[in-house]
């Protein structure tokens, strides 16, 4: 017989779980450039920085007191709809609703100047436009930032409802 889904569960446990969820999104992204060959967009890095704010406060939120936690995990849930946010604005670009809001994500444009003045102006990087979706399981026709946008609401949202919660016993 399965086992039901706690009432609630402690927010250290929560916290610890926020955490790992935040560095899977993390570390999928760096496999995807390693073993994937992609270049991240401009978009692409803002993006992973809600991810980082998460995992610090979920990890402060996982080792202090569980008054304290409790508002640390709110702070990091805010973080993850901020993801949302973000990513979705990236979804819109690369629909082609709206511009970018960062100007990295338009194509270099170069005019005048010698050859080695031209050189010297580019990019250290590799360079991916922000309008052009990068998908990562082939044949689905999300892109990794619309799959961002669903990841980060689904895990948010799974954290506030168990931290919503109260357990039975009075905690």
């Amino acid at each position: 017989m399965p086992k039901p889904i706690p009432n609630s569960l402690p927010p250290q446990t929560l916290a610890i779980l926020f955490a790992l969820a935040a560095a899977a999104a993390l570390a999928v992204a760096h496999a995807a450039e390693i073993w994937g060959s992609f270049v991240p967009c401009a978009l692409c890095l803002v993006e992973r920085w809600p991810y980082r704010a998460i995992i610090v406060l979920s990890l402060a939120a996982a080792i202090v007191p569980r008054r304290l936690a409790r508002p640390l995990l709110v702070v990091a849930i805010l973080c993850g709809l901020a993801e949302a946010a973000i990513a979705a604005v990236h979804v819109g670009v690369e629909w082609r609703w709206w511009p970018s809001p960062l100007p990295e994500c338009a194509a270099p444009h170069f005019t005048g100047g010698t050859i080695a003045e031209r050189l010297a102006h580019m990019p250290t990087r590799p360079f991916k436009p922000c309008d052009e979706p990068t998908f990562l399981i082939p044949g689905v026709p999300l892109s990794v930032a619309a799959l961002n946008v669903l990841f980060a609401l689904a895990v948010s949202a799974g954290v506030a409802i168990f931290l919503g919660r109260r357990r039975s016993d009075g905690q």
